[in-house]
């Protein structure tokens, strides 16, 4: 039995070599020199065609030098001054539309108005409230007067399915102006 085996398995790597030789004998015979007769026309046409020349490099313009002379400028690297009394000059500027800082801030106003979601809405002795969840999962329940979001959002009426919203946002500098948004039943 082992006479066999051994037989069988010396038959068949003779069988494999056999079988590589001819692929490779097959290869080989796809590499002669018949099939390369346009390759060599080719190369040959574009070694008779004319050399082109080389376009010399643009001429170089020289660059005058600038001299920086800082007298009469503000020196950059020193403050400007009072930064709240600039603000507040850049602010007395504008169109007389500015939010009011001094009140205190309501919860909803530390949420950008894009994480707020209204959820519902409820009617409270004939007043009708909204319900808005915040990013950190709390649901609040807000009125027209109310403000929400970080651009000093005035809730201006309450609807079923939206809150509608003035804000006040920066335009030019030292300018400000008011754009009407709301926020849309979600849930």
């Amino acid at each position: 039995m082992a006479n066999y085996q051994d037989f069988f398995r010396t038959s068949l790597q003779r069988l494999l070599v056999l079988t590589a030789g001819l692929c490779l004998l097959l290869h080989l015979s796809g590499c002669s020199e018949e099939g390369f007769a346009d390759l060599q026309k080719y190369m040959s046409d574009v070694k008779a065609r004319p050399r082109g020349t080389i376009e010399s490099l643009p001429e170089i313009k020289p660059v005058e030098p600038f001299v920086f002379k800082p007298e009469g400028l503000r020196d950059p690297f020193k403050a400007i001054g009072d930064s709240e009394a600039a603000e507040e000059a850049l602010v007395s500027i504008g169109n007389g539309i500015r939010p009011d800082t001094s009140r205190r801030k309501e919860e909803l106003e530390a949420f950008p108005l894009d994480s707020l979601r209204m959820v519902g809405t409820v009617t409270m002795k004939s007043n009708l409230w909204g319900l808005v969840k915040a990013s950190d999962k709390t649901i609040y329940r807000v009125q027209v007067g109310n403000y929400m979001g970080k651009n000093y959002g005035k809730i201006i009426r309450i609807l079923t399915d939206k809150i509608e919203l003035m804000e006040i946002v920066p335009d030019k500098p030292g300018t400000w102006r008011e754009q009407q948004t709301s926020l849309a039943l979600t849930e």
